[in-house]
């Protein structure tokens, strides 16, 4: 017969430290972290700004490389700038945002803003990149018909994201776009979706919240092009309530929330 040894007496003057709450049903739980490399994979410049940018400057600051690849250069997303002009304003800001969570690679597939198609030329651009940058993790943005709210989300994000996750693939396929020169990539780990209706993990940005902030408000041109009153021209209110909303999920602390696929 075994028996239950009697608990330790507490040394005097010592308190056993606090147990950690329990996970309760709904909670997000951390994001992986056994990866070194990350793709993040989106349709716009300020994608990855409305929301994940707070996750990508942590890891910046823990030594990951992450690396920004965007299907358009933004030039239809100024209602009162020419196309032509729009795209070099936008890509100067989504280098300077990049640069603000310390991403130094940002490439342009200029896919035509506003009207990008699902299919294998997409499919192809992206899995070339994934080839070429051989991450552990791929980053990208919703590809849900809606938003958390209801709202209903925009044919470029969902054509990007569902081309991004199905790239994964291609690109660990030998005989997939063989005609690329380059070697298949069968080691990313994980997928993680900002933006979706469908959040189980997060990432803790209270020390780059202010970053994230910082890296939005990079893109003074598309922010002021919204109009007066615009919502999501307030860059602070914005993603400190998103991060204070997430949080809630996440004890208490500020955070991003991804829908994390394994691959």
């Amino acid at each position: 017969m075994t028996t239950t040894p009697p608990p330790t007496p507490a040394r005097a003057g010592v308190t056993a430290p606090p147990a950690a709450p329990a996970v309760q049903p709904g909670d997000l739980v951390p994001l992986p972290v056994d990866w070194e490399r990350a793709l993040a994979i989106v349709a716009h410049p300020d994608d990855l700004e409305y929301g994940a940018a707070g996750a990508v400057a942590a890891w910046s600051v823990a030594g990951k490389q992450v690396a920004y690849l965007l299907a358009t250069r933004g030039e239809a997303g100024i209602d009162g700038m020419d196309p032509e002009q729009c795209a070099k304003v936008r890509e100067a800001e989504q280098r300077d945002s990049a640069a603000i969570v310390g991403v130094t690679s940002v490439e342009f597939l200029d896919h035509p803003d506003g009207l990008i198609e699902y299919g294998p030329r997409l499919r192809r651009d992206l899995a070339a990149a994934i080839r070429r940058h051989r991450p552990h993790l791929v980053l990208t943005f919703n590809h849900h018909d809606t938003w958390p709210g209801p709202r209903w989300n925009t044919p470029d994000h969902r054509a990007t994201g569902r081309a991004a996750l199905d790239a994964i693939g291609d690109a660990g396929n030998r005989h997939l776009f063989a005609d690329l020169g380059l070697p298949p990539w069968n080691g990313v780990r994980y997928a993680a979706v900002a933006g979706s209706p469908h959040a189980t993990h997060a990432v803790d940005i209270t020390a780059t919240l202010e970053v994230a902030i910082a890296s939005l408000e990079a893109h003074r041109a598309y922010l002021d092009g919204l109009g007066p009153g615009n919502w999501m021209a307030d860059a602070r209110g914005l993603l400190t309530t998103m991060a204070e909303q997430a949080g809630q999920r996440f004890g208490g602390r500020p955070a991003v929330a991804f829908e994390l696929l394994l691959t």
